[in-house]
Formats: C-alpha cells, structure tokens, sequence
C-alpha cells in the first residue's frame, strides 16, 4: 500500500480523498492556487504544495507542476479527482512515465470511452444496447443534417469528447439543426477543444440510470446497484437518489449485467459508472461511461456500506477486489441534493464571496461532504459546487423527510446559493411523486424565461 499520495483537484472531492487516505494510514500531499492558499483541503492534508495562479490551466490543470510536486514530495500515487485531470489520457500517461501510479484506468481505457463515439463502438461489439445513432464521428453540419434525417426527430446533438452537459443540445426539427450542431459544436471547441460531433436518436421522458462499477486488475468485476440521476438542469444533475424506484427487480439485474458487460468490454478497472437510458416503455440504452469517481458517489456508499475511494486507492496498488456480486446488498434508500454557489434568480449565475456564516445539518443518517468553513473565500474560478448533502432512511419516503430537515438546518451566509432552491425542490408534490420530466420541464421553463 502506499506511503504517500497527492490530490490533483480541490474542493470538497479533494477534503474527500484526504480523510479515506487518513483512515488507511497514507500521507497526503494537497496542491492548490495561488487563490486556494488557505482553502480547507490545503489546511488539512499533511502537506501541501502551491503549483500556479488563480485560472485553472495555470494551477490545476497544469500537469507539469502536479507531477513535479508529486516527485519532489516523494508521493507515490495521484488521485484525479473528478474534473480538471480526471479523464485525461495524457496526464494517465505522464503519471506512468514518471513512476507514479494514476488512481483510475488505464490511459486506453480512458481514451476509449472518453470519445463518446468509439464508446459506442465498443458497446455495439459487446452486444450493450446502444441508442441509434451514428457510428462514427462528425464535423460538418450540412453533412450531421443528412445523417439527422435517417435518424429521424427528435435528435440530440453530442460532443465525442468532455461531459458535464456541455455541447449538447436537441434538435426538434429540420429547419433548427444547422444552427444549433455549430452552436454546439462551438461549445465543445471552448470548453474541450475538440470539434467532432455525433448525433443519437432523443429519447423523450427518458429516465438517466447510472450503474456504479468496482473492477480490479485481475478481471473481477461488480456493480454496485444503480443512482437515479433523472432530476436536472440543462443536462446538469442536481438531485440523485438510489435505489431508483420505478426500476422493477428484472430490469434492475438486467441493466446490472449490461453495466458489467459494458466495463468488461472496455477493459476497465477502478470504480466508473456505466449511464444509461430508460425510455418509456423499460427499454434501457447505454448512453456513456464515466471513467473516474463521480460527485454523487456518496449515494452508493450510504445505501452499499462500502468506501467508493479507499476501494479505488486499493485497486490501483494491485490489489484483488473484496467483494462477489452476491456480496453487494443494497438497504434502505439515500439522496443527494449539490448545494452551489449560484443564483437561481438570474438564470444560475455563479456567484463568488465570503463566507460570514456556516451551520452544517447532522444526525442519524445525515453526511455533508464540503468545502466550507467559516469566513472560507469561494473565489470565481472554479465549479460553483460548495457541498452536497446526503442522506439516508429506511425508506424513500423517510429519506425525503429526512433531506427537508437537512436543508432546513443548512446555513450559509454572506454568498448567493441554491439552498432556498433545493429546499423548495425536495419539498414539492413532484419530486415526492418522483416525476422527474415535470420538474426538469419546470426548471427549463424557469431558466427560459429567466434569459
């Protein structure tokens, strides 16, 4: 096991790392930016390195300086986190050429399911049910509209590389395409720098089921049950659940073996998560796999017992998965709500500040994993995600009260939050109904008007 390890990200992901490495007995080496100097993951980990400026390319994602810390520091692995380095094949790399161990995938494995169109490929050739769509990837949009039209409307227009909703939009009709591919695929330009597109059939009221996967080395693999992930905002997640309640006992093993088939396919070890899409009629699509740990990990870890990260850590130094599918079962029901740093009046605009005051929800069955503490700056650089609460109950229903209390304790003062929003979400007829299409309609309603 190692002796020492370095967090390549910040946030509350980062505080995440650094207390499982602290439970294994592992050193933990931070980095930061010149803005992040007294942020709380450089505060707590046993050391912490300054690697650039404020903006992201000069401190996070500058894999120089990351590695160069890790040599210096003597740091035997690296944890990406999720973002910034997470799913870069080439930092994967340099990791390796420089004898240090990338807590994930393989480079390969990253590379092949990061480009959303060689995904799909690799799960057609494993026989994974995949949306219709095109096969291969796409530039110009007079030629994605002639492949739109065998597809046939509604269509969603998709960037091979990156993630987080970015360069996505849907195509209702013929006469908006054009505009809306260039619209998107200028998206994915600035955010991924990578311009090639493809294009699936739009699944309308589809549910977005996402499959934790733990692999090791050796080719044991399992699931760890599913995150109902249907509650969003413009393709971004706000609220995940697990067990999804609609999902019956056939299909729940049905789409498990699929998940596993899937990262078997892909040759993957680690924990991932394979997404799926459930359309009206319990027909399920692969839709992507995540190649890295993901925010709402904590969803499983309540409902499972078992540490998303320390596993991680321990199938990266080599060792053998400890569970058998039939060792995973699942109890009881959890929710996470993401608390950020944004203005739901003004369209969601992130917002930066002090914080002036700071009371953080306890109690049975009650987890905060945050960045915050008292008189913390939240500087404009970064994700506007300050803290996700989760918890859990024996049932749905008692999860969801238990999640109202939460919020309801939940303090932040002195910047703009979504607590209010949250809050109101969890609380309303819809979401305990579980109605996810009405309430993403509504807040597509609300953000429209907004702008």
């Amino acid at each position: 096991m190692y002796q020492k390890l370095l967090i390549a990200n910040r946030g509350e992901i980062a505080v995440r790392i650094i207390r499982a490495c602290r439970e294994m007995g592992i050193d933990t080496v931070a980095v930061c930016s010149t803005a992040d100097r007294e942020a709380l993951h450089a505060q707590l980990a046993d050391e912490c390195v300054c690697i650039g400026a404020e903006r992201p390319k000069d401190s996070y994602l500058n894999m120089e300086q990351i590695l160069s810390a890790a040599v210096t520091t003597g740091a035997q692995a690296i944890h990406p986190g999720f973002g910034f380095l997470s799913e870069n094949t080439k930092f994967a790399k340099m990791c390796s050429q420089c004898g240090i161990d990338f807590i994930g995938p393989s480079p390969e494995c990253i590379e092949r399911m990061g480009d959303k169109a060689e995904a799909r490929s690799t799960m057609i050739r494993a026989k994974v049910p995949v949306i219709p769509g095109t096969e291969t990837f796409l530039t110009d949009a007079v030629e994605a509209k002639k492949c739109a039209e065998k597809i046939g409307y509604p269509v969603m227009i998709k960037a091979c590389a990156g993630g987080g909703g970015k360069g996505m939009r849907v195509a209702a009709h013929a006469e908006e395409f054009e505009e809306l591919f260039v619209m998107a695929q200028n998206e994915t330009m600035q955010a991924f720098g990578d311009n090639r597109m493809y294009l699936e059939k739009y699944l309308e009221h589809a549910r977005h089921i996402e499959f934790q996967i733990l692999a090791d080395k050796y080719g044991n693999t399992v699931h760890l049950g599913e995150r109902d992930c249907s509650v969003q905002r413009r393709h971004q997640k706000m609220v995940e659940e697990s067990p999804a309640v609609f999902l019956d006992d056939k299909l729940r093993r049905e789409m498990g073996k699929a998940a596993v088939q899937a990262a078997k396919a892909a040759g993957y070890y680690s924990a991932g998560t394979v997404e799926f899409l459930v359309d009206r009629d319990g027909k399920f699509y692969f839709m992507e796999m995540n190649t890295r740990i993901q925010v709402e990990h904590p969803v499983t870890e309540m409902v499972t017992g078992i540490d998303l990260i320390k596993q991680m850590i321990k199938i990266a130094a080599g060792e053998r998965l400890e569970y058998r599918q039939k060792d995973i079962v699942v109890q009881g029901h959890a929710i996470e709500c993401r608390i950020s740093a944004e203005d739901p009046k003004r369209g969601f605009l992130p917002c930066a500040g002090t914080v002036t005051n700071l009371y953080l929800p306890g109690g049975n069955g009650v987890r905060v994993d945050s960045l915050l503490y008292n008189g913390c700056s939240v500087p404009p650089y970064y994700d506007s995600m300050l803290a996700k609460v989760i918890v859990h109950g024996d049932t749905r229903q008692e999860a969801i009260r238990r999640m109202q209390s939460a919020l309801g304790e939940l303090v932040i003062e002195g910047i703009t939050t979504n607590l209010d929003f949250q809050y109101g979400l969890v609380c309303s007829r819809l979401f305990e109904e579980g109605n996810a299409q009405a309430i993403n309609d509504a807040l597509e309603e609300r953000c429209r008007k907004i702008c």
